[in-house]
């Protein structure tokens, strides 16, 4: 039961865009961010014994948390639009973070399977980086402006799909660029 509850948080977490666009067409804006409140709640105690691997689910479940309650006690539902922009800074500043306090987070994650990392293959991972770097900053400016100065519906395009193909793109072209490096890596061995 557990797996598919924080399944299902997660799920609705990568929906957020859509479920805030649609929500605020059927809901009042106090039911959507009483909605939002448990569900960020419900992640918050989902993911509480994972607090020593890594706090950002929580991070990022405190932080819809708290943007839900304050479009509600303002009573303006454009500030739900602002949970992306947060969630790119907090991912810049973890990626950044790691960069000037390291190792780089992608390293950290290569270590994961492969322990014993080439020089090679740690100064490939500090460049993947600082891709990721540009690409939250550049991302979470485009959430800001579709917050600002878009529509919901816009706001939701982006934010709900755009900036996810975005994503899939970048972990593709790196994969195929991983694996390009690797295969003449074994190559020179």
């Amino acid at each position: 039961m557990r797996q598919l509850l924080a399944g299902l948080s997660w799920s609705i977490v990568l929906a957020y865009p859509f479920i805030v666009l649609f929500g605020l067409q059927l809901l009042p804006l106090r039911l959507l961010g009483l909605l939002l409140i448990a569900l960020a709640a419900l992640r918050i105690y989902l993911l509480r014994s994972q607090v020593g691997k890594s706090g950002l689910p929580i991070v990022l479940s405190s932080l819809l948390l708290l943007i839900a309650m304050h479009a509600m006690i303002a009573n303006d539902p454009s500030w739900m639009r602002f949970y992306p922009v947060a969630v790119n800074v907090v991912m810049l500043g973890m990626f950044g973070g790691s960069l000037r306090w390291g190792p780089p987070f992608v390293e950290r994650l290569a270590r994961m399977s492969e322990p014993e990392l080439p020089a090679t293959a740690i100064a490939y991972t500090r460049k993947v980086t600082i891709v990721w770097c540009l690409f939250f900053a550049g991302n979470g400016l485009i959430a800001w402006y579709t917050a600002v100065f878009t529509s919901f519906d816009t706001w939701a395009l982006y934010n709900g799909a755009i900036a996810y193909a975005l994503i899939g793109t970048i972990f593709s072209i790196e994969w195929l660029i991983r694996r390009r490096i690797k295969k003449a890596g074994s190559a020179h061995a």
